[in-house]
């Protein structure tokens, strides 16, 4: 049996210390290392942590501002936001989603298109937020489910604010709408400026000052339980409503022309001279831009789309128009500030003008001729003739420059998206567009406005509005005022600076001046009658442009249909002397500029005769108040 060896107790209890030791710094260390974790999370990064757990308690729900007014110039309503009542479904509280819209469908006209749209937004929102059904519930809409409402769990009815347009679509084009946001929508907005918007501008004026009408948004911070459903609103910020703005429209004059065009296809645009402030801009056919604001349906879409008379088109400012004779103002201008003509000068009109060396005709108004005209008989009378001739020897190149100085072939800069250029005949222009020269009988139909010419009626609006200031330009606009609240006084908008005159010699103004005039008031006028029982002297000039070639099979099957074959327009401003409004029309068919548009015109500039304080009253002399 071996001895047990003897314990050395000493060097047990100094590796027992050792280990403790070690036990110990370990315990110290791990202890070190989580106060060290603990003040870096609770103090370094204290912020951060705390904005985590927030972001997981409060939800932050922004609050959309209410949109801005539209007036016209005397306050009348064009836009406003009212109060409206639509379906909401709370999806997790209903069994049998597919029965239930079935059922409603039924019971409360639900359409299939509503039906899409919910579905649509059902899979981008939580399960127990309400989602919109059908907007703009009637009040038998209402009465027909406060009777029903114990067979649709889920389902309420619930205020809200919408848009809505009382003038229809008399300002359809003008006003424009908003519509629900889509894409091309978020890319050109600021987000943080739309939270909790649903809708923006897409046309017109609402498209145009959007910035201005949106306002900004607001917020709630609102405490949610681990389901994230709202449990108490911790603080509201209100959002700042937008800006109510004022045009410069008269709804007077814009509802005469609308009633006057009597639904026949075209275009108008009345301009103070003075200032550029667009006094009407009508586009006809329109639409109501009711039916946008909340969705339109297919049918009611599809229905705007396949009319041939095209009433999605904004005419006024995109439309497509040959100026014909109304472009005989500005060459007669062009030629007497050039030194090409005297008012004096005349001209013989035979019937028809030819080209030195050429056989080729061009055909006057009148067969057998004017006989010798000056500058004013040859606006009266809308003599070809004379301005073949002016143009030829003017020649396109300062043809081309010296409309281009009345904003013809450009746009005008309006405050609208989307305006066209129209185009005014070139060398440039056509080769660039059909790569080949530039021929003399192309200058010659250039000079009556024919050819290669388009306008849109805001260019010769704008053109028409320079004349009647004596060769002055105003920029085109249509923001009149802004106005933050209902009781705040409205602020103007600054006014875009005047143009560079047309004219170097008053009395060349003079000399246009008049024989537009003669197309009024003269004895052989083109528009003779049109100013009878007015107060004022009105100047104007009428236009009548072919639609077809001759030579077109268009034009032969329509022969004994005169009206169909035009296009008409006429341009017009009152004052004569001291012009305070400046108007033109164009029709797509007609007879003729002054027996079709120049009634039209007419009826606006009675319209604008209301609205003018010490006006004297219709029927009275015009020779005895001007001249």
């Amino acid at each position: 049996m071996k001895p047990r060896p003897i314990k050395d107790t000493r060097q047990e209890a100094a590796m027992f210390m050792r280990r403790a030791l070690v036990g110990f710094l370990i315990i110290v260390l791990a202890l070190a290392i989580l106060a060290v974790r603990f003040w870096y999370l609770q103090v370094v990064h204290h912020d951060e942590f705390q904005a985590r757990s927030d972001a997981n308690r409060i939800l932050t729900r922004p609050l959309a501002p209410a949109r801005g007014l539209i007036y016209d110039r005397n306050g009348e309503l064009l836009a406003e936001n009212i109060a409206a009542f639509r379906l909401e479904v709370v999806p997790e509280q209903v069994k049998d989603m597919k029965a239930l819209l079935a059922d409603l469908r039924d019971t409360m006209g639900v359409s299939d298109d509503d039906i899409e749209r919910f579905r649509d937004l059902v899979r981008s929102k939580p399960s127990y937020q309400s989602v919109p059904l059908r907007l703009k519930l009637t009040e038998e809409d209402i009465a027909l489910f406060a009777v029903n409402r114990w067979r649709f769990p889920g389902v309420d009815v619930v205020p809200y604010l919408t848009r809505y347009y009382p003038k229809g679509k008399e300002f359809g084009h003008l006003v424009g709408y908003v519509g629900r946001i889509d894409a091309a929508d978020v890319e050109r907005l600021d987000a943080s400026r739309y939270a909790g918007t649903t809708h923006a501008g897409k046309t017109g004026i609402e498209r145009a000052y959007e910035d201005v009408l949106h306002g900004e948004p607001g917020y709630e911070l609102v405490e949610v339980n681990a389901d994230r459903r709202p449990l108490r609103v911790l603080e509201r910020v209100a959002p700042t409503p937008g800006q109510n703005i004022y045009l410069t429209i008269d709804s007077r004059i814009q509802e005469a022309g609308e009633e006057a065009f009597a639904d026949r296809p075209g275009a108008s645009v009345a301009i103070d001279p003075r200032n550029g402030e667009v006094l009407a801009m009508i586009s006809v056919p329109s639409f109501d831009p009711n039916l946008f604001v909340n969705g339109i349906s297919q049918a009611d879409y599809k229905a705007l789309l396949d009319d041939p008379d095209k009433p999605l088109l904004d005419r006024a400012l995109r439309g497509s128009y040959v100026p014909g004779s109304t472009i005989k103002p500005f060459l007669a201008a062009a030629g007497l500030e050039l030194g090409l003509r005297r008012p004096s000068d005349t001209i013989l009109s035979t019937g028809e003008f030819h080209i030195p060396g050429q056989k080729r005709g061009y055909r006057d108004v009148r067969a057998g001729g004017h006989g010798r005209v000056d500058l004013v008989q040859s606006l009266a009378q809308s003599v070809n003739t004379y301005y073949y001739a002016l143009a030829l020897e003017m020649g396109i190149d300062q043809l081309t420059e010296s409309m281009a100085r009345f904003g013809f072939g450009q746009p005008t800069g309006i405050d609208l998206v989307g305006e066209s250029a129209g185009v005014l005949p070139s060398r440039d222009w056509k080769r660039g567009r059909f790569n080949t020269a530039w021929y003399p009988g192309e200058t010659v139909i250039a000079g009556i406005g024919q050819g290669f010419w388009v306008v849109t009626p805001l260019q010769l609006a704008h053109g028409v509005a320079m004349l009647a200031a004596g060769g002055v330009s105003h920029q085109p606009h249509l923001l009149l005022a802004t106005q933050k609240g209902i009781g705040d006084a409205p602020v103007p908008a600054a006014q875009p600076p005047a143009g560079k005159p047309f004219f170097a010699n008053p009395a060349n103004w003079d000399a246009v001046r008049e024989g537009m005039i003669a197309v009024v008031n003269g004895p052989t006028g083109t528009a003779r009658t049109m100013g009878n029982g007015f107060p004022y002297v009105i100047a104007g000039k009428s236009g009548t442009a072919e639609r077809y070639s001759r030579t077109n099979e268009v034009w032969q099957s329509i022969s004994q249909v005169a009206i169909e074959r035009h296009q008409v327009l006429f341009e017009a401003f009152t004052p004569a002397q001291d012009p305070r409004i400046a108007a033109i029309v164009a029709l797509e068919a007609g007879r003729g500029g002054g027996h079709d548009a120049a009634p039209v015109a007419r009826k606006m500039l009675d319209a604008w005769l209301l609205g003018e304080p010490g006006a004297p009253e219709a029927g009275a002399d015009a020779t005895a108040q001007e001249r």
